[in-house]
């Protein structure tokens, strides 16, 4: 059935032939295994070398002792099978030589072979020609004596159904030690979700530290070794495992800092419409005629114009309204503050041309003041103008801003035009309170130049402030200052101008009469529309 070449037997060897021809014996003695079938054999012995099983196999294949490949000198039917050494450092050499030949393993008889032994045990072969077994797990365990022997702990069986072909009893095995727990196979403990395994220095590859994802990565698995940066609209959870969205965040209406901003504009705005109806009510006394009417209430307008457009710096931000915001912002405090200008040069203009005749005296005329406005004004709308047109404002989307935070809000732009349109605002104040400084001992009934004094103090003291804060901050926070800036400086001017008038308006009646005014010389300066 099979042949080694070789030359003497060793005495494993030797046990394992004598097995082989028992069992080939026995089957051709009984006519029912094999019928019509009698089985030869040759056997070599290899000298448990390589190469003699080498050499063994090719005297097989050729049938003579001199060696000639693919060449066959056998005279007498040729060999149906070899059966290859025990050890597999032998038989697997012999079966690479064999598949070259693409000699036959004797498949295609083996897999119809089912017989029953006379001890009534069950022989056949499966589709691969291989015999199916029972094998004991046997497990090398130490006693109490510390002698081995060995337990069994389980079987390997290739005839039962699918998932029964191997049980082992785990808790019958006892590992080195005399531990019952499997040990584990690498020197560092697996790295759960969140983290990342850090080489150990000066250790194997398997032996490693675990540590937290940095911030904006994840690990969603155990044992990764390197951390998943999250999308820009995402950020990982507290447990650093997962990413989740992030919130978009800007100045809005329902928060109680943009509720307040917006209660607040709404409040100033509300009471300078109602100042400039009791100037409007009130138009023919005195104290409204006094000082040019007419810029009392283009001033009265633009600070109304004024609170109400802080209101376009809370909410949702859009393009639109990021150009709108700082346009109007700028053009209406302009028209604001270079009335309070023209006022204060009516003022001195006034009080400096008494004497009828005098050439100043004809120059606090409305013409003048409405001059002065409108080319004020014209300035700062070419100003924001080159400022659109070379570098607007634009909506900026920032991503990280804030873990788990998406800051949308307006970018300036062009930041030197930005502060030039404020810089300019600065330079008129900085004209009206030098003029109502140097004129504030004028003698005037209701002491104008003081109170545009205290209305530029306030201005100045605001802005001035404003500028280092709007620096320090960012997100919502810059943009909560410059509301509260222009809602605190365009209330210095409403309260500073008109609430001393409007007081004695509303609760001092006499003294708005003309009476009154010519019963103390210090009102001859008083100059009408």
């Amino acid at each position: 059935m099979g042949e080694v070449g070789g030359g003497s037997f060793v005495s494993w060897g030797y046990a394992a032939s004598r097995g082989f021809v028992f069992a080939t014996e026995e089957i051709n003695r009984d006519i029912h295994l094999l019928p019509n079938l009698t089985l030869g054999f040759s056997i070599w012995d290899s000298g448990d070398s390589v190469a003699g099983s080498l050499l063994g196999t090719m005297d097989f294949l050729t049938g003579q002792g001199k060696l000639v490949p693919n060449y066959s000198c056998r005279t007498h039917p040729p060999l149906a099978a070899l059966i290859g050494e025990l050890r597999s450092a032998l038989s697997v050499p012999i079966a690479r030589w064999l598949g070259l030949y693409k000699f036959p393993q004797l498949l295609q008889y083996i897999r119809n072979v089912h017989f029953q032994t006379p001890q009534k045990s069950e022989v056949f072969f499966d589709a691969n020609g291989d015999l199916p077994s029972v094998y004991d797990i046997l497990n090398v365990q130490k006693n109490s004596e510390d002698d081995f022997h060995l337990v069994n702990v389980g079987y390997v069986n290739s005839t039962p159904p699918h998932g029964k072909e191997i049980v082992v009893n785990k808790s019958a095995i006892q590992w080195r030690g005399g531990k019952t727990q499997v040990p584990q196979s690498v020197c560092s403990e697996s790295c759960p979700p969140g983290s990342s395994q850090i080489p150990a220095k000066g250790w194997s590859h398997c032996c490693f530290d675990c540590e937290s994802c940095p911030d904006g990565q994840f690990a969603d698995r155990r044992d990764m070794q390197q951390c998943t940066k999250c999308p820009e609209d995402q950020y990982p959870n507290a447990r650093r495992d997962d990413c989740i969205p992030k919130v978009l965040t800007f100045l809005t209406y329902e928060e109680p800092l943009g509720m307040t901003l917006s209660c607040m504009a709404l409040v100033f705005s509300l009471l300078t419409v109602i100042v400039l109806m009791i100037f409007v009510k009130h138009q023919g006394t005195p104290i409204v005629k006094s000082n040019n009417r007419a810029l009392s209430y283009t001033l009265l307008l633009a600070l109304t114009l004024c609170f109400l457009c802080s209101l376009l710096f809370i909410g949702r931000p859009t393009t639109a309204s990021c150009i709108l915001q700082q346009m109007t912002f700028g053009i209406t405090f302009t028209v604001a503050i270079s009335s309070v200008l023209a006022k204060t040069i009516i003022v001195v203009l006034a009080f400096k041309g008494t004497r009828p005749g005098s050439w100043l005296r004809r120059w606090a005329s409305t013409r003048v003041s409405n001059a002065v406005v409108i080319i004020c004004s014209l300035i700062q709308m070419i100003l924001c103008g080159i400022w659109m047109a070379i570098s607007p404002p634009f909506l900026d989307v920032v991503s990280d801003f804030e873990p788990g935070q998406i800051l949308i809000g307006c970018n300036e732009g062009s930041t030197a035009i930005f502060y030039c349109v404020l810089g300019y605002m600065g330079f008129l104040a900085l004209g009206s309170f030098t003029v109502a400084f140097l004129a504030r001992n004028l003698p005037d009934t209701f002491n104008e130049a003081k109170f545009i004094t205290f209305s530029m103090l306030v201005f100045f003291s605001v802005w001035v402030s404003f500028l280092p804060a709007y620096q320090s901050t960012k997100g919502k926070t810059m943009v909560a200052v410059e509301v509260f800036a222009i809602l605190a400086s365009g209330a210095g001017l409403l309260i500073c101008i008109f609430i001393p008038k409007c007081y004695v308006i509303l609760w001092r009646p006499h003294q708005n009469t003309q009476e009154w005014l010519k019963g103390h010389p210090h009102s001859r300066g008083a100059v009408s529309p």
